[in-house]
This record gives structure tokens, C-alpha cells and sequence, in this order.
């Protein structure tokens, strides 16, 4: 198995593996490989060294890794990021297309609160605030509006 470090063109860092670097490159080729934050199928492989296991009594020499990576800041903001919208679209409901309508229901008491998501226009939404109904744009990651495998 090899383990990749990948970038996606958004400049996302995320690990894939495959069974090979043919493995890799054939579902590149075949638009498999995206970006787990964004999406984004513009996905390069990024340099890294293997790890060094030097046998027994010896003491493990780990690579370098690049700046970004080091640093944690770019994993551990895309960490938080995807789980803050897994647990959004664990705990609403999607009502899609009616968004608008079923916020105004549940502002003017006509339909039981809770927490909801999908999707409405800009006027839409600017409509929504004007009329003093708390509403958050949010754009979810794909990979979470599909089924997950």
C-alpha cells in the first residue's frame, strides 16, 4: 500500500492511498481522485520521503515533512472544518428547494423548530434576514451532500 500526500489546486493537503502508482495515476486519469475538503479533482502528488525503519535498537529516523504540513495549521483547519459540517448535516434536516419556505414557517410559528439546511437564492436569503429570520450561509463540502461509502 502506498500512502500519497496530495494537494488539490485550492491548495488542500490530504493523504490518499493505493495500491500503486499505477493505481494512483489510472483513477487520477479516470477523475477517482479529489479533494476530500473541496472536491476539487485537480489533485497533485506532493513530495515526500518513505518512512525509515532502521531495524531493531536503532531509533526511527522520520522524514522531513514540508512547511504547511509541520506547522499543522492548514490539516487541523481543514480537521475542524469537515467535522463542524459533518455534524451540520448530522443534526438538521435537509429540505432543499424549500428552505425559504420552511424557515418562514418555522419563524412564524406555523411549523415545529429545528434545525434545517438547503438551499436559497441571494434574494432569497437577503429576504430572510430583512424579515429577522437568523439564516447562515454555508457551503457544505461534496463529499458530504452524497452518500458516503
Amino acid at each position: 500500500m502506498k500512502v500519497m500526500d496530495l494537494q488539490c489546486a485550492h491548495q488542500h493537503v490530504f493523504e490518499g492511498w493505493f495500491s500503486s502508482e499505477a493505481d494512483f495515476q489510472d483513477q487520477q486519469e479516470r477523475g477517482l481522485v479529489e479533494c476530500p475538503v473541496c472536491a476539487n479533482a485537480t489533485v497533485t502528488k506532493m513530495l515526500s520521503a518513505p518512512r525509515l525503519n532502521l531495524g531493531s535498537g536503532r531509533e526511527v529516523v522520520e522524514p522531513a515533512r514540508n512547511v504547511a504540513l509541520s506547522a499543522g495549521t492548514d490539516q487541523s483547519l481543514q480537521a475542524v472544518w469537515t467535522a463542524v459540517a459533518q455534524h451540520i448535516v448530522a443534526n438538521t434536516d435537509d429540505v432543499g428547494e424549500q428552505f425559504a419556505e420552511e424557515a418562514r414557517k418555522m419563524h412564524y410559528g406555523e411549523a415545529a423548530e429545528r434545525g434545517i439546511r438547503g438551499k436559497a437564492s441571494r434574494a432569497e436569503t437577503e429576504s430572510l434576514i430583512e424579515e429577522g429570520i437568523v439564516v447562515m450561509p454555508l457551503e457544505l463540502p461534496e463529499f458530504l451532500k452524497g452518500r458516503l461509502q
